[in-house]
C-alpha cells in the first residue's frame, strides 16, 4: 500500500483504490473542522450527530464526483428537523447547519423515519460553467432509510446504479466517513465486491472515529491491494460575503430592506459562521439605486 500521507489523518480526505476487487473509495476525518462547526450552535444530540455525519458525507462526495465549485447535501422534512445542510467546496472548506421546527422537543429521534412523511434528501453540485456562470446538478431521493448513510446508499443505488457502501459517524470531537464503490465495468475479480462488502461490515462507528485512514484501510483491505491515491486537507470555511448579503437584500425588495434598516441599521448575521453585516439606511438606499441603474443600462457589446 503506497502511502503519500504525511499528516496524521486529521481533517483530511483520502481517496484510494482496491485493485484486486475493482473498488474505489474515499475516507474522511474531521476533527478541528467539525468542532468549529459544532460549536456555532447548540442542537439536540441526535441532530448534532446527523450534522456531523452530513458534513463527513459532503466531504466524501467531493472525493467521488467531479467538483470544481461546491457540493452540498441537504435533508428536508416536515418533522422536528426541518433542514439539515452541509457543504464542501473543491478547496476543502466545509460548513453546515441544522434548522429545527419551532415546536421541536429538547431531544429528537435519531431515526430518520420519525421525521414524518415526504422527507427528501438532495445532493447538489455547483460547478463553474464555460461562460463563468454556475452550473447546477441535483439528485433527489425520498427519505425512507433509518440512517443518513443508508439513505445515501439508496441515493447512489437509484441515481448511479453502482453498488455503494457508506458508514458515517460523529461524536463531540470527530466526524468521519468511509465510502466504497464498485468501479464501472468489469474491473476486479468476480467475488471482489462481495468480499469488500463483508470486510466493510466488520467496521463499526467507534473504530471509524478512532482510527486514521492509513491504519484503517490497511486493517480492512490490505489483502486486496489497497492503494492510497491522494489526500486533501479539510477546514471550516464560510462562503458568505458582504457582496452576497447585498444581493440578498436587493432580492427581498426595496420595501422589506428599508424596513429592516428602519431602526438605524440592518444587521444580517450569517447562521453558518456568525459573521454580521451591517447596513445603514443610506447604504440600503444606495444598493437599490445601483440596482436600478444596472437594470436600466443597455447591454454592453461583448
Amino acid at each position: 500500500m503506497t502511502d503519500p500521507i504525511s499528516a496524521d489523518g486529521r481533517d483530511h480526505l483520502v481517496r484510494f483504490l482496491i485493485h484486486r476487487a475493482g473498488v474505489r473509495g474515499v475516507h474522511v476525518r474531521l476533527d478541528e473542522t467539525w468542532r468549529h462547526i459544532r460549536e456555532r450552535e447548540q442542537y439536540p444530540a441526535a441532530a448534532m450527530t446527523m450534522l456531523g455525519q452530513a458534513c463527513a458525507a459532503a466531504a466524501l462526495f467531493t472525493g467521488h464526483a467531479k467538483v470544481d465549485g461546491r457540493l452540498s447535501v441537504q435533508m428536508r422534512s416536515d418533522g422536528a428537523i426541518r433542514t439539515l445542510f452541509a457543504e464542501c467546496t473543491a478547496a476543502g472548506t466545509l460548513r453546515g447547519i441544522v434548522q429545527l421546527a419551532e415546536d421541536a422537543p429538547g431531544e429528537v429521534s435519531a431515526d430518520l423515519r420519525d421525521l414524518g412523511h415526504g422527507g427528501i434528501l438532495a445532493i447538489t453540485i455547483e460547478n463553474h460553467g464555460m461562460d463563468g456562470e454556475p452550473v447546477r446538478y441535483q439528485g433527489l431521493v425520498p427519505l425512507e432509510a433509518h440512517r443518513l448513510d443508508a439513505a445515501f446508499e439508496d441515493y447512489f443505488r437509484q441515481s448511479e446504479q453502482l453498488p455503494t457502501r457508506l458508514l458515517l459517524a460523529a461524536n463531540g470531537d470527530t466526524a468521519a466517513g468511509l465510502m466504497v464503490q464498485k468501479l464501472p465495468g468489469d474491473e476486479g475479480d468476480a467475488d471482489g465486491w462481495n468480499r469488500i462488502g463483508a470486510l466493510f461490515d466488520t467496521l463499526g462507528e467507534g473504530e471509524l472515529l478512532a482510527t486514521d485512514a492509513v491504519h484503517l484501510l490497511h486493517r480492512l483491505f490490505h489483502e486486496d491491494g489497497v492503494e492510497l491515491l491522494a489526500d486533501k486537507p479539510l477546514a471550516f470555511g464560510c462562503s458568505c460575503s458582504r457582496a452576497r448579503v447585498e444581493s440578498m437584500l436587493v432580492a427581498i425588495g426595496d420595501e422589506e430592506a428599508r424596513l429592516a434598516a428602519a431602526g438605524g441599521e440592518a444587521r444580517i448575521r450569517c447562521e453558518f459562521c456568525g459573521q454580521s453585516y451591517v447596513f445603514s439606511p443610506d447604504e440600503v438606499d444606495t444598493l437599490f439605486e445601483t440596482a436600478r441603474r444596472e437594470m436600466a443600462s443597455p447591454d454592453r457589446p461583448q
